[in-house]
């Protein structure tokens, strides 16, 4: 929950004050005491009791990636050697103000091996909304990797994490770096590509 508060303006807070701690008149005051002298000091803690209830009070909560579908649609042997790989994302934001993504980068790691550098789009999420963004990644293929894609694109299920980070800009919350931490998991499930 967010606390909105309305300000005061400060000759309002001064009216409030002085109906409450006005002197009565027919009281004089004892030469050593100034009553008027406290008033600035309380006045200021009555302002900064105000403030710090009006402080927002709310949680960020990590917007999540979820991946939809993963598919190679193509593999390249010839120089440049490379992986074409589709995923299709689902971004939630479960905060109660939109958002923007931006900065998503990570690494795939399949089947345990590293195979290269991801780059996804940003995206802007409405408060407590989701949206599915498709990502085309072109990804070198080298003497290291060449058996694991080799073997996703004859049908072979592999499994496969994204590791990375992105920066979610808030608005009034301000903008909240999450991660590095694993952004999405899955398993390459298709029809072989390949004999």
């Amino acid at each position: 929950m967010i606390l909105w508060c309305m300000p005061l303006p400060l000759s309002s807070l001064a009216h409030i004050y002085t109906a409450r701690h006005q002197t009565p008149r027919r009281q004089t005051p004892r030469p050593h005491m100034r009553p008027q002298a406290n008033k600035p000091l309380l006045l200021a803690t009555a302002l900064m009791g105000l403030l710090s209830a009006c402080a927002p009070t709310q949680v960020v909560q990590m917007p999540t990636i979820q991946v939809e579908q993963a598919q190679l649609t193509g593999l390249t042997l010839a120089s440049p050697a490379l992986a074409h790989v589709t995923l299709r994302l689902r971004v939630n934001n479960p905060n109660p103000v939109s958002l923007n993504i931006a900065h998503i980068q990570g690494r795939l790691i399949l089947n345990g091996i590293d195979v290269g550098e991801v780059s996804l789009p940003n995206v802007a999420l409405a408060a407590r909304g989701s949206v599915v963004q498709q990502a085309q990644l072109d990804l070198p293929v080298s003497l290291a990797t060449a058996s694991t894609w080799l073997g996703v694109a004859r049908g072979q299920e592999m499994p496969y994490r994204v590791d990375g980070s992105f920066t979610a800009d808030m608005g009034v919350l301000g903008q909240h770096v999450f991660g590095p931490y694993t952004l999405a998991q899955g398993v390459f499930k298709q029809p072989a590509l390949l004999p």
